[in-house]
């Protein structure tokens, strides 16, 4: 049984930076992870989707120049460093992977989530 499992969050002020951690078990070859949002109210956001295999990673442009992806050596944790943190980036943050033949940026293609963890950002 596939098992995703974020942590990481935590309250910070505006400006400053958390790291948010993924590990995916389970999965014999996890081929894309994502960093998704909800901030409430909102519906969910990418952030950001990343080939495990080239480590080639999809920003979305209101967090570009701000959050890096990386992976631990074993490709199955993936990690969000969070800097220049804006009240606006304040949600829900969960993880998800998959091993489908389509290109990480196809949402629809994740079908494993984490829980999700929180991170809020006051100015």
């Amino acid at each position: 049984q596939v098992r995703v499992v974020e942590s990481g969050g935590g309250s910070v002020q505006a400006g400053g930076s958390l790291r948010l951690s993924c590990e995916v078990s389970g999965y014999t070859s996890t081929k894309c992870m994502a960093w998704f949002r909800q901030a409430p109210g909102k519906g969910r956001e990418r952030v950001a989707l990343t080939s495990t295999s080239s480590g080639f990673t999809f920003y979305a442009d209101s967090v570009k120049g701000r959050f890096t992806t990386s992976q631990a050596n074993a490709k199955d944790t993936l990690y969000l460093q969070m800097s220049a943190l804006k009240p606006e980036d304040t949600a829900m943050y969960y993880c998800a992977a998959h091993s489908a033949s389509v290109t990480c940026d196809f949402v629809g293609a994740y079908i494993h989530w984490g829980q999700g963890t929180q991170v809020t950002v006051s100015s």
